[in-house]
């Protein structure tokens, strides 16, 4: 299932960084005659309100949104490897700072710590900026949950042998961080990594939805879902859920890589 999964993400990748010569139409282009249209051979998933091509904006905004997640994902990541292995490796009251600043960042709903940090920025910025903004966002705020795992990790190896060995030989803390600890570290930092890169592509999405993600006209699969705040609107069109399908399947896939890995391991 791991491999079968990791050649769905390639696969959809793929597709989505072609998506200038995959899409039939480019994401903005709006056909005016044809504003609402079902499915048919021109508009394979029809057209939305502003007669913009719905296949078309589905594997534009899938790029935005597949590449900025992962993105935001490294910078949580290594935010998260310097706080645990700095608060690890000084131990004492800085160990027990980093500990307080991630339990309170882990005590609060993440949500709404987001939706918060979103709400204090101008709502009224440019595609681009708004794409840098939710994605930083989603990265300098993401990272409490791994670094507990890394403070763990690097605590853990603190006791092992061959740290102790180094500290006898006399390598000063900063080789000992750099040279000892953080290649042990890179196993949990993936791990974490393929964890944190879907649930940024959820809260993408659930700012997307409440207006506060991705501007228009750039899509992003989270804006996208707008359109499915009508249910009755769903029911009778119900291929403007491709959206949501394309979220679930890449999400499901990331699940697996990392469930597989847990039970490999």
């Amino acid at each position: 299932m791991r491999r079968a999964a990791i050649l769905a993400l390639g696969v959809i990748l793929i597709a989505l960084l072609c998506a200038d010569w995959v899409a039939p139409h480019s994401y903005q282009t709006q056909f005016r005659d044809d504003a609402g249209a079902r499915p048919s051979r021109q508009y394979p998933l029809g057209t939305d309100a502003l007669g913009r091509d719905r296949l078309s904006r589905l594997l534009y905004g899938g790029r935005i949104s597949m590449l900025m997640a992962p993105l935001a994902a490294l910078l949580a990541v290594a935010l998260a490897l310097l706080a645990g292995l700095s608060a690890g490796c000084l131990g004492g009251w800085w160990e027990r700072a980093a500990a307080t600043v991630t339990d309170l960042c882990l005590s609060l709903p993440w949500l709404f710590l987001l939706l918060a940090a979103r709400a204090m920025l101008p709502l009224n910025v440019g595609a681009e900026a708004s794409i840098l903004v939710t994605f930083a966002l989603l990265g300098l705020l993401g990272w409490a949950g791994p670094s507990r795992i890394v403070l763990a990790t690097v605590k853990r190896h603190l006791a092992s042998d061959f740290v102790l060995a180094a500290r006898a030989a006399g390598c000063p803390l900063r080789r000992i961080a750099l040279v000892h600890l953080l290649p042990h570290l890179m196993p949990v930092a993936a791990a974490q990594f393929w964890v944190t890169t879907p649930a940024f592509l959820l809260s993408e999405a659930n700012l997307g939805l409440l207006g506060l993600g991705v501007a228009e006209p750039t899509p992003s699969w989270g804006n996208l879902l707008r359109e499915m705040e009508n249910l009755s609107q769903v029911a009778r069109s119900p291929w403007i859920a491709a959206p949501l399908a394309a979220l679930v399947l890449v999400v499901s896939c990331f699940h697996l890589v990392v469930s597989s890995e847990e039970y490999q391991a």
